[in-house]
């Protein structure tokens, strides 16, 4: 620890978050921390975005804590501010994403008296945050942010909340600064990685389930390396496809929603199952169906950060707390070991896997509408390499899923907890983060309408953000489990929408409406071709048609879509 020049306990809170790489934050000013705010004028290379709604601007704090590979900063006010940011904290959460919520509070002294806005946030996020500070002297401000951004980072990341009296923000005080320390992640035993390995040997049908601990800097081509080298089949978890090439012969799919029988049949017949960074939730284990549990059929191997997440759902014979990332570098074949081949195995599942992401043959549109698919299907060959996809909730994202060609050619930013609203506010925290990337926002109706106005950051910064809003007019993913469960009454999940193009315009975007299959190719490659400004297209959707043959409990397929389910894993 080291001590600067003495300043406000404010100045101290933000000089420790830069320390620790901190260098933009999201908010939605409040009168409840005015003395942080002052303090953000004596740091003006830490960039301020400020946001029109509270969950705008805590999804943005969680796209960025996600590509920044550390925690994500939002300012909220007390009360209301903290209750609409509080979406931003579960979805942290859920997909385990380093996250800083930093919240005004009442004065110390009217602490616990049920004062104007006055909240006991320990109680409202103490199930979901790691950890839930409320510090009640100025001198404990630094030590709180340095201890904050450790804790969002470590074992398996996630949200911590900061709660500042406002009565605490202005003192001067020394303002120590605590050096981040330097960390050695978990490395696997000797012992556990030779076991690793005799397990491999032995195995004639190995399949590896990748989670989000491979989304670091050398965790994909860790990852790769380790199955090229084996020789074994890589599928991902929940809403996780760019850890690996979908174009590359090992991959095998994802876990995800809806996923066919005959794939899953193949996933089952496996005799050695390994779950590597990933803590195997709901979706991925399919409902906790995969592996059969509590003892599954075949040798299953679980490496993860955390021990808490080994064993939570099944026995496992080999339990590694460790960073997945070593565990693959250090368990390569090497020459003594040499590797089995299993050419048949492989050719089996990524067969499957062909048949289920095979585009079906474009349409040409109709009165109804583009589909989906087509509209997918136009963009994955308009857009260009590396570009990244940053989807909202809903069921325009399914044929992306199923069929868009992430991993070696494209990337994927969706929410793993499946919130809505989401994709608008990632978008712009994925374009500030990464300028020279090229991002495409996917979003339906009723999601834009919840954050949209964030687009407006777009605008100013001058963002060339493509958005793309599927508009028909409804809460598509609940009418489908509607129609399915009670056909043909529909209340709740109709839309009123405004002119989408008028409203795009209204903020200084330039926007066009497609609602023929032949428009599609030539304005995306119009709104791809924009480099100075974000480009807005209303393109007119229909939902598929539910075939009573393809409804199977909350999860439907008919014409490649399907049905979201909004509950998340990892």
């Amino acid at each position: 620890m080291k001590f600067i020049k003495r300043h406000t306990s404010s100045h101290a809170l933000l000089a420790n978050l830069i320390e620790y790489g901190v260098d933009r934050v999201f908010l939605v000013p409040g009168e409840s921390y005015l003395g942080v705010l002052d303090a953000l004028n004596d740091f003006p290379l830490l960039d301020v975005v400020t946001c029109r709604h509270e969950a705008g601007a805590g999804f943005m704090a969680v796209a960025d804590g996600r590509l920044a590979r550390r925690a994500g900063v939002v300012m909220v006010s007390r009360g209301p501010g903290a209750t609409n940011a509080s979406i931003a904290v579960h979805t942290a959460q859920q997909d385990a994403v380093p996250l800083i919520l930093i919240i005004g509070q009442v004065p110390v002294g009217s602490l616990g008296r049920e004062a104007f806005q006055e909240i006991d946030y320990q109680k409202m996020f103490g199930g979901i945050a790691k950890w839930v500070a409320e510090p009640t002297s100025p001198e404990q401000l630094a030590g709180v942010a340095a201890k904050a951004m450790q804790l969002a980072v470590s074992g398996t990341p996630g949200p911590v909340v900061i709660v500042l009296p406002e009565d605490i923000q202005q003192q001067e005080v020394p303002v120590a600064l605590y050096t981040q320390p330097s960390t050695i992640i978990g490395a696997p035993t000797v012992e556990a990685v030779a076991q690793l390995k005799a397990m491999l040997i032995q195995a004639k049908r190995p399949l590896i389930v990748a989670g989000g601990s491979f989304d670091v800097q050398g965790g994909r081509e860790a990852l790769r390396a380790f199955a090229e080298s084996w020789d074994v089949p890589v599928a991902v978890s929940f809403r996780r496809h760019d850890l690996f090439p979908n174009d590359h012969p090992l991959y095998a799919g994802d876990l995800g929603l809806s996923n066919p029988a005959p794939q899953m049949q193949a996933f089952h017949d496996c005799d050695l199952l390994m779950a590597l960074g990933t803590r195997f939730g709901d979706i991925t284990s399919q409902g906790y169906n995969f592996p059969l549990m509590p003892r599954p059929t075949q040798t299953v191997v679980h490496c993860f950060q955390e021990y808490s997440a080994i064993g939570r759902q099944f026995v496992v014979d080999l339990g590694i707390v460790c960073n997945p990332v070593l565990l693959v570098r250090q368990a390569l074949p090497g020459s003594a070991t040499p590797a089995t081949r299993h050419a048949g195995w492989t050719r089996r599942l990524r067969s499957i896997y062909e048949e289920i992401a095979r585009w079906p043959v474009p349409g040409k549109g109709n009165a109804d509408g583009i589909t989906v698919t087509e509209m997918a299907q136009v963009l994955a060959d308009k857009a260009p390499s590396g570009t990244l996809v940053c989807l909202d909730a809903g069921t325009f994202g399914a044929p992306f899923y199923r069929h868009f060609p992430f991993g070696r050619s494209h990337r994927l930013l969706a929410p793993i907890s499946g919130a809505m609203g989401y994709g608008v506010p990632a978008a712009v925290a994925a374009q500030l983060r990464e300028p020279d990337t090229r991002v495409v926002c996917v979003v339906g109706d009723g999601g834009f309408m919840m954050t949209g106005n964030e687009m407006i950051a777009a605008v100013s910064r001058r963002l060339p953000i493509l958005f793309l809003l599927s508009n028909n007019d409804q809460y598509g993913s609940i009418r489908l489990h509607q129609d399915n469960q009670y056909p043909g009454r529909h209340a709740g999940t109709s839309l009123f929408n405004p002119d989408f193009l008028e409203l795009a315009r209204a903020f200084g975007v330039a926007s066009e409406r497609v609602t023929t299959f032949d428009q599609l190719a030539p304005a995306f490659a119009r709104g791809l071709a924009v480099k100075d400004g974000p480009y807005f297209l209303e393109v007119r959707t229909k939902l598929p048609v539910v075939a009573a043959a393809h409804v199977a409990a909350l999860e439907v397929c008919t014409d490649s879509e399907q049905v979201t389910r909004y509950e998340a894993n990892d």
